[in-house]
């Protein structure tokens, strides 16, 4: 633990003055770690970890708890900077999250968060087949998949099905590449290299293609393999007149890329969803008295479950979590920020999911949508009600709006409900009340709660210590 703090303060000074978006991040949240720990020491630093690959294959079985425990709040600190600095990518960051992922799972062998950075750490570093097995061991532990694991452990299995397949048709297509394959996979790649260079095609594409199956051979980090198969296929596409001519060999290079990325889809539709816009949302609730329920837990022991269910529709957010006779049974609507996947499975008659991004929105409805959960599914339109639908900028509204504010604004922008209730709302001073898995999660501080909480009262007609009505 010591030693992982050290690591963590010395990192800290390499990204004064920064100006990588990333490391920026990462250098706040180090901070806000050294902070929580001012009164541990910080003598030398501790020596940057090295060979990370082979150090993460190596299986954390659990050591015997130290004397000074990894607390909660440590914990969280400590992840909160592991997953910052793998965001980052860098050869530096990931031996830092390699430290910090050691420590984790020494002091918490059963940690579900600590499994999950160490399967992640492990894709990002190309090593798939651990990362496989730690990612199912992250499932072992868990109840509810919010973060989508098994869609991405499906993934990784198939990429890894298609690029075998792939490899054998480049062979069979080349047999003289077996002629290379049991050499070093550098001296045979720089043999084909020069062979192209030389406009002896004939000779550089066993070589490239030999080079190919002896990375594979070797067990090479899927990175590696990616990048030298790309390479090849750039080369064979400009000598054979372009990517039609190759058929088979491209349809499989896109299936293991896009296999890789977001898991295979077996249901494009989404079981047959209907996309809603702007204007056809306004006309599914017009004239229905609408609650919106917080996760907070002030709800958990409201005992308003009868009057929440008596509304005509029930909306509810993100991690909600269901207790009858306080929550109430029915959630009509769900709406969810789209980085995570909680409650995704749960049947409702309408899914919204918000995201500022649309890239990374459509990235996750590809991959977290489950077919059949929704009858409707919110489009493009009512993607970011705040900034899309309000214009409101970010000067105007500086923090990042929460699933709850978009909802809200979105109601009352539409203005078509006459009763728009929400119930239990004191913005996370009672604390949050969600299922199990996502109640390690940190109540996040990029969110504008008290101007929220302004927003909200200013509108306000009528309030109570549970319910603030809106119209």
């Amino acid at each position: 633990m010591d030693d992982c703090l050290r690591a963590c303060a010395v990192h800290s000074t390499k990204l004064v003055g920064s100006v990588d978006r990333r490391r920026v991040d990462l250098a706040e949240q180090l901070r806000r770690l050294l902070v929580l720990n001012a009164t541990r020491a910080t003598a030398a630093p501790a020596p940057a970890p090295a060979g990370a690959a082979a150090r993460l294959k190596r299986a954390v079985k659990g050591a015997a708890a130290p004397s000074s425990p990894l607390d909660g709040d440590l914990l969280d600190a400590l992840l909160a900077v592991a997953n910052k600095a793998l965001e980052c990518g860098y050869d530096d960051e990931l031996d830092l999250a390699l430290v910090i992922s050691d420590t984790v799972l020494e002091h918490r062998r059963n940690s579900r968060a600590g499994w999950r950075l160490r399967a992640r750490l492990l894709e990002a570093l190309g090593e798939e087949t651990e990362a496989v097995a730690a990612y199912e061991r992250y499932l072992e532990l868990t109840e509810d998949d919010g973060f989508g694991v098994r869609a991405k452990v499906a993934g990784l299995r198939d990429a890894a099905e298609r690029e075998a397949e792939l490899l054998a048709l480049l062979r069979r297509d080349c047999p003289r590449a077996g002629e290379f394959a049991g050499g070093p996979a550098t001296d045979v790649l720089a043999e084909g290299l020069a062979a192209h260079d030389a406009g002896d095609w004939a000779e550089a594409e066993p070589r490239l293609v030999g080079a190919l199956l002896a990375l594979a051979a070797e067990g090479a980090p899927v990175r590696d393999r990616q990048e030298l198969l790309d390479q090849y296929l750039d080369l064979r596409i400009a000598h054979e007149g372009g990517p039609a001519a190759l058929g088979e060999v491209t349809a499989l290079w896109a299936e293991q890329r896009r296999h890789r990325m977001r898991g295979p889809v077996a249901d494009p539709t989404i079981g047959g969803a209907r996309w809603l816009s702007l204007g056809e949302f306004r006309n599914l609730i017009a004239g229905k008295s609408v609650c919106l329920v917080a996760n907070s837990g002030r709800v958990a022991t409201s005992g308003m479950g009868a009057e929440i269910d008596a509304y005509d529709l029930v909306v509810r957010f993100n991690s909600y979590r269901v207790e009858p006779a306080h929550t109430g049974r029915r959630t009509d609507l769900h709406a969810t920020i789209h980085k995570h996947g909680f409650n995704w499975d749960r049947q409702v008659t309408t899914r919204l999911v918000f995201g500022g991004v649309s890239g990374d929105w459509k990235y996750s409805l590809r991959n977290r949508l489950v077919p059949g959960a929704q009858t409707f599914l919110g489009d493009e339109s009512l993607r970011w009600p705040v900034r899309n639908i309000g214009r409101l900028s970010a000067e105007e509204w500086p923090g990042i709006p929460t699933t709850g504010f978009n909802m809200l604004f979105l109601l009352d922008f539409l203005d078509v409900s006459p009763v728009l209730d929400l119930i239990g709302f004191d913005f996370y001073e009672s604390g949050a009340y969600r299922v199990p898995e996502a109640m390690r999660l940190p109540i996040t501080s990029v969110h504008e709660y008290t101007g929220e909480r302004d927003w909200v009262m200013r509108r306000a007609r009528h309030v109570t210590d549970l319910r603030i009505s809106l119209r």
